[in-house]
């Protein structure tokens, strides 16, 4: 390996910090400057980590009027005055938010901020009379309209979920903070807010009908996020260095990348983009690892989706939704797809044109495995720590052909299973048959019934190929007839493998695997 390390911005968010400290940059400028030059406020949902900061702290060196930060970049040959304008830039990103005085107080010290640059009027008591009145005398002493950079509007929404009274209270005073940006307008240059999720109750959108959410636009799609072009035109030394470290061609290092970090497509049309977060990380260690995924576990989701009862299956499969249904999140709605499509857990994998319906899949590698063997824990009795080692012994038990073993290990999954089987915990028990079979899939390949007229799993290694049928309260009998009555071998006759069939039978009075057949 040769050639000096270049500096990544891992962590940094602030663009003037990212262009002295000379470190890599994607250049986005051209969009920055495409939508800056326009007076429309504007709203983006992105996932966390996504670039969202930077892009704001973008925007506001360049309202600044800071040329020099810009030298080289695309937007240098596109603007010609570089004025500078007053600015407001509210992050309620690292805050802590836990009751209502809470976020009184933090936009309260945030208006004491600006009040002291521009003036207090003796009448402003309520905040958004106060922020109404700071916008106004900003614009009238400069003499330019005000830009307003919302950074995380949604944060204090998000951490209120699950207490109903707090998320009511941080609503009305939300409601009335952000309608300013309304009935200011005349004193307004240019307004941009970012979040993870739309909330449909929030005014910001109902009262700002001329608010531009260009998070499904096919022109923004690629604003936060690297595209393969930016990838292999940005990081060629650090895409060779990572694959001489894991003894790759340059091909097969990309071909990785692309189906770990890539795969976030914000409208139908649009190509795909990397996680960014991921890519940084992996070339500050030149390791493949779920980066991105480690850095938030999605725990209220899961908490959401049994609250919900929604069939994981249909999840980890594909779920199809008509625009309305995932890009607005209602809290009394008992629908989990919004939040978990916002927070960069699904993405947009599919449209069918004739009748308006997304299908919506994990983005890649890293969600698709990371989010399945999170979920175990809270389908089963496996603890965290215990995940890996059971994978790796179901894997290599099916690898050297030791049935038996696999399902006896299997049967740990149910042990302590923790209600009567009905109606509604058959499907749980589904669940954890298809959370297995789809992790060894990263490891092996494993498919999993999730259609009529096919076995319930199929597993191949490199010696077998494992046909499964599961009976609840039928007998390991009956299953291995219903495998060949079904022909659910006849795809695989002509492979060369050694096929096994395994009829296993599920005992609702033991809430287990009771026996099996092979």
């Amino acid at each position: 390996m040769d050639g000096i390390l270049r500096k990544l911005p891992i962590g940094i968010q602030t663009f003037e910090k990212l262009r002295e400290g000379d470190y890599l940059y994607v250049d986005k400028t051209a969009l920055v400057w495409r939508i800056a030059s326009t007076e429309t406020p504007y709203f983006l949902s992105r996932p966390r980590r996504f670039g969202k900061s930077l892009l704001l702290s973008t925007f506001e060196a360049y309202f600044e009027g800071k040329k020099e930060l810009f030298e080289g970049l695309a937007i240098a040959d596109m603007e010609k005055e570089w004025k500078t304008y007053p600015l407001f830039h509210l992050d309620l990103n690292a805050e802590k938010y836990d009751s209502p005085q809470a976020l009184v107080e933090i936009l309260s010290r945030q208006l004491t901020q600006w009040e002291l640059k521009y003036g207090k009027g003796e009448d402003e008591e309520t905040l958004s009379g106060r922020f109404a009145g700071v916008i106004r005398r900003a614009c009238e002493q400069s003499g330019r309209g005000v830009v307003v950079l919302v950074d995380e509007y949604d944060k204090p929404l998000l951490q209120a979920l699950g207490d109903d009274a707090l998320l009511d209270d941080y609503r009305k005073t939300l409601k009335a903070f952000y309608g300013v940006l309304k009935s200011s307008d005349r004193y307004l240059r240019f307004v941009f807010l970012t979040g993870v999720t739309k909330f449909a109750q929030v005014s910001v959108f109902s009262d700002l009908n001329q608010l531009n959410d260009i998070s499904m636009k096919p022109q923004y799609a690629t604003i936060c996020g690297i595209t393969r072009q930016e990838l292999e035109d940005t990081f060629i030394p650090e895409l060779n260095r990572l694959a001489e470290t894991n003894e790759l061609t340059y091909e097969e290092t990309l071909n990785k990348m692309t189906a770990l970090y890539d795969g976030y497509h914000f409208c139908e049309f649009a190509e795909g983009v990397f996680n960014p977060f991921s890519v940084l990380n992996v070339f500050d260690g030149y390791k493949f690892s779920n980066y991105w995924f480690q850095t938030g576990t999605p725990t209220f989701l899961v908490e959401l989706l049994k609250k919900s009862e929604y069939d994981l299956r249909t999840l980890i499969d594909g779920v199809e939704a008509n625009a309305s249904s995932f890009m607005e999140y209602r809290v009394d709605a008992n629908n989990p797809i919004p939040l978990i499509y916002q927070s960069g857990y699904l993405t947009i994998k599919g449209y069918d044109k004739r009748f308006g319906n997304y299908l919506l899949k994990f983005p890649n590698d890293e969600v698709r495995y990371g989010f399945m063997d999170f979920l175990v824990p809270y389908y089963t009795s496996v603890v965290d720590d215990e995940r890996g080692f059971y994978l790796g012994k179901f894997v290599r038990e099916l690898e050297s052909g030791d049935v038996d073993a696999f399902l006896t290990r299997l049967q740990a999954f149910f042990a302590d299973f923790p209600y009567e089987l009905n109606e509604k915990t058959e499907r749980h028990y589904q669940v954890v048959f298809y959370l297995v079979f789809k992790l060894m899939g990263q490891f092996t390949g494993a498919e999993v019934r999730s259609a009529r007229g096919r076995a319930d799993a199929v597993v191949k290694t490199p010696k077998y190929i494992y046909v499964f049928e599961f009976k609840l309260n039928g007998t390991a009998e009956q299953a291995l007839q219903q495998i060949d009555e079904k022909g659910y071998l006849i795809p695989y006759q002509v492979d060369g493998r050694e096929l096994v069939k395994v009829g296993v039978e599920f005992s609702a009075e033991k809430r287990n695997i009771d026996r099996w057949l092979y």
